[in-house]
């Protein structure tokens, strides 16, 4: 089964969702493919300025992952995204452009400034959040989630912590169940 992630490195929902697919995926025979979802593209000039920088940085990562999918990639998105997001959102570090180029580095991308700076990617990046629009919205944010023989994606799993074990992969089973049935439209309860 292929599944496609799209996400937007700055939200920390988004972050624990992926560490759980990323354990779930071998149990389950998945391959990831990881594509742009933008915040910044999303919220515009709505976004606080507190969180501005992340997200505008965050915007920038998403360029090499769209540059990392046009030549099929994913394993090195992944080792991009696992780096920047363990640094972010497990060991605090602000996201910020620097961050963004050391876990380029430390993924193996070789002259990745020349693609995170490139603004030719900026359309792929909207074209990649647009398609996760058709896919789950509207009304929906990071991350969007779709498998192999579903008609529509969905927003989330939204997770607090990453399950695991046998309560990961029934999560997994009962969420493509739900979006590969037709009649399915939400789940949600409060927080």
């Amino acid at each position: 089964m292929e599944a496609t992630y799209y996400f937007d490195p700055a939200c920390p929902f988004t972050w624990r969702t992926s560490r759980w697919l990323v354990a779930v995926a071998p149990e389950r025979q998945v391959t990831v493919r990881w594509r742009a979802f933008s915040l910044l593209v999303l919220n515009g000039d709505n976004i606080p300025e507190q969180y501005r920088g992340g997200v505008t940085a965050s915007f920038r990562a998403l360029r090499l992952v769209e540059a990392l999918r046009a030549e099929q990639r994913d394993d090195t998105v992944a080792a991009f995204y696992t780096v920047l997001g363990t640094r972010v959102h497990e060991d605090g570090a602000p996201l910020d452009d620097d961050l963004v180029d050391q876990a380029a580095e430390a993924a193996g991308v070789t002259d990745a400034k020349a693609v995170l700076d490139d603004e030719r990617w900026d359309d792929a990046v909207r074209e990649s959040h647009e398609t996760a629009l058709e896919l789950a919205g509207p009304g929906i944010g990071s991350p969007v989630l779709h498998v192999d023989g579903a008609t529509r994606g969905l927003h989330g799993p939204i997770i607090d912590t990453v399950p695991a074990g046998d309560e990961s992969t029934a999560m997994f089973d009962s969420v493509v169940t739900l979006m590969r049935t037709e009649t399915f439209f939400e789940v949600k309860r409060g927080r």
